[in-house]
């Protein structure tokens, strides 16, 4: 095992799909097996847009029961949630004191945001508060809280890391070297994960097949897959079907090759190869599926496992706290 630390969060701000999952909650599962890892139940992050507390809650339930059914390694990884750690607020708040405005103002969400209000006409702020403008403070906070070596993200997110990185160094240039200095590793290149349309799995297109869904929804979203006009006695090209680009995440490297095969010999209508594909994914997710759904009827128990992660969790924000406020106010 690597004596290298991993950090990671997700937001609750929904069921993840199978595009988040072939994406990044495998990879992550994955290397929560060689590293010690924290992962986080981003709750305070998902306060920009969520203002229901019992959809955050529901939701928190929701991802602690995905990562444990799909099998997360709880002895190298601590999953908690983010706001039973008192000391990220604190965190915060120092490190406020050290970031330059200049580096909130570049910010990919508030930017984005930004231009969404100028194209309806719109003030520039408009619906924009300070959690969302001051995002990367909190997510650094995260990101150097628990030592962190290694920060797995997507492409898009690389700035993160980046603000992590400069804040760090503002910080460490001040105070003296407090705080690591975190790498983002960008994840294998999983290809396009097509939804139901063809168009990248996306909930903004509708065209999402849930994580966990049952089984019948699991086959009916599978059934309405959009393919071509070609016959079932026609050569088909695998490497173009929604079909067979999300088989062959779940497939091994036999039973892809056979499948590729049966499109491009022809005599395979897609209502069958739908059919296939439909019982790979339920067979390989109907195990986690049932222990997400048991552990879901059960919350106590997500409840004892966050609270043991947050225990964890705590041990090292006090030390990393302690460091800090000496540092910062004698």
């Amino acid at each position: 095992m690597s004596d290298k630390i991993v950090l990671t969060g997700i937001k609750p701000t929904g069921m993840p799909h199978l595009g988040n999952y072939i994406g990044a909650l495998k990879p992550l599962i994955e290397r929560a097996r060689e590293y010690k890892t924290f992962m986080f139940i981003a709750d305070l992050h998902a306060l920009n847009s969520v203002h229901d507390a019992a959809q955050i809650k529901q939701h928190t339930y929701e991802i602690a029961a995905m990562m444990i059914a799909l099998g997360l390694d709880l002895n190298n990884a601590v999953l908690f949630r983010q706001s039973d750690i008192d000391e990220i607020y604190q965190l915060n708040t120092l490190l406020s004191n050290v970031t330059p405005k200049g580096l909130m103002n570049r910010a990919h969400s508030y930017k984005a945001a930004m231009d969404k209000n100028i194209a309806a006409g719109l003030d520039t702020d408009a619906g924009v508060n300070m959690g969302l403008y001051t995002y990367p403070i909190l997510m650094t906070a995260d990101i150097l809280m628990y030592n962190s070596d290694i920060v797995p993200v997507g492409a898009d997110q690389k700035q993160h890391v980046e603000f992590a990185r400069d804040i760090a160094g503002y910080f460490n240039n001040t105070y003296g070297e407090i705080f690591k200095m975190p790498e983002p590793v960008i994840g294998a290149d999983t290809g396009l994960i097509p939804g139901l349309d063809g168009r990248k799995m996306s909930k903004s297109y509708d065209n999402t097949i849930a994580l966990f869904a049952p089984e019948k929804e699991l086959k009916k979203k599978i059934m309405r897959i959009i393919t071509d006009s070609k016959t079932p006695e026609e050569s088909k090209d695998p490497d173009t079907s929604t079909i067979y680009q999300l088989y062959k995440h779940f497939a091994t490297g036999a039973e892809i090759a056979e499948f590729a095969e049966m499109f491009r010999a022809g005599g395979m209508g897609y209502g069958t190869a739908k059919t296939i594909l439909f019982e790979k994914i339920n067979s390989v997710l109907a195990e986690p599926r049932a222990e997400y759904e048991r552990l879901m009827a059960n919350p106590g128990e997500i409840d004892e496992i966050l609270a043991r992660g947050a225990a964890r969790a705590r041990a090292v924000a006090r030390e990393t706290m302690a460091r800090v406020k000496k540092a910062m106010l004698g």
